[in-house]
């Protein structure tokens, strides 16, 4: 069983940082590789940054030295340092295995994500 509990999310101005995280309940964490996804209105879910379970990193290049990714594997946590953040970065943000998300029941796992809005 899996679960994924998104937080972090909050309305801030262009220019803002936030941290968002999430919390994975999954056998063997340290092993799977997440990602941080953002579906931002109107457009499809797409990938923001994702890691090993090692450590190696990978961004998409709209969040690219702005956006930072890292894991506690001990504590089964991911997260994502959001700085200068953009109007454009406005979306929900998820977590997720990478590159094929969590099934349960037969069907791709989301969890219900965390709001981010940026004003300009």
């Amino acid at each position: 069983q899996v679960q994924l509990v998104e937080s972090g999310g909050d309305l801030v101005q262009a220019g803002d940082s936030l941290r968002l995280s999430c919390t994975v309940s999954a056998t063997l964490f340290r092993v799977i590789d997440m990602a941080w996804y953002r579906q931002s209105p109107g457009k499809q879910r797409e990938l923001v940054a994702g890691i090993t379970g090692t450590g190696s990193t990978t961004y998409s290049d709209s969040v690219k030295d702005r956006f930072f990714i890292s894991r506690d594997n001990p504590k089964s946590t991911l997260n994502l340092q959001l700085n200068i953040l953009k109007p454009e970065d406005t979306g929900v943000y998820y977590c997720n295995r990478y590159p094929r998300p969590f099934r349960l029941g037969g069907e791709d796992y989301w969890g219900q994500g965390t709001q981010v809005t940026v004003s300009s």
